[in-house]
C-alpha cells in the first residue's frame, strides 16, 4: 500500500501563490505516477496535473488546458514529495485538491490511479 497525505491548502486573494504538497509513503517503488486532482462544490472531481517518472529519471509532465501557465508540477525524490506550485489564482481555483499515485500512463483519468489522499482545500477569494 502507499499512504498519501496533502497539505498547504489555504485561503488566498484572487491573484496570489499557493504550494500545495503530497507526501508518499509505504511501498512507493510501487508508483511511477503523481496526479493533482480537484473537485469543487457540486462538481466532479477534474484532473488538474501529473507527473510520470521512468526508473533512468525521465520525466513526462500534463496539465489540464485551465491551468497551464500557472500551475507547476514538481517531484522532490528524496522526500517522497510532489509538489503543486499555484500562482495567479483565480476564484474558480477553488476545490479540495487531490492527489494520487499508480503506475497509469493515462494521466487525466482518475479511475487508474490506485492511491488517493484525503485532500486539502484552496479556497480563492475574490
Amino acid at each position: 500500500q502507499v499512504q498519501l497525505v496533502e497539505s498547504g491548502g489555504g485561503l488566498v486573494q484572487a491573484g496570489g501563490s499557493l504550494r500545495v504538497s503530497c507526501v508518499a509513503s509505504g511501498r512507493t517503488f510501487t508508483t511511477s505516477i503523481v496526479g493533482w486532482f480537484r473537485q469543487a462544490p457540486g462538481k466532479e472531481r477534474e484532473f488538474v496535473a501529473a507527473i510520470r517518472w521512468t526508473r533512468v529519471g525521465v520525466y513526462y509532465i500534463d496539465y489540464a488546458e485551465s491551468v497551464k501557465g500557472r500551475f507547476t508540477i514538481s517531484r522532490d525524490n528524496a522526500k517522497n514529495t510532489v509538489y503543486l506550485q499555484m500562482n495567479s489564482l483565480k476564484p474558480e481555483d477553488t476545490a479540495v485538491y487531490y492527489c494520487a499515485a499508480g503506475s497509469t500512463v493515462s494521466y487525466s483519468d482518475m479511475t487508474r490511479y490506485s492511491f488517493w489522499g484525503q485532500g486539502t482545500q484552496v479556497t480563492v477569494s475574490s
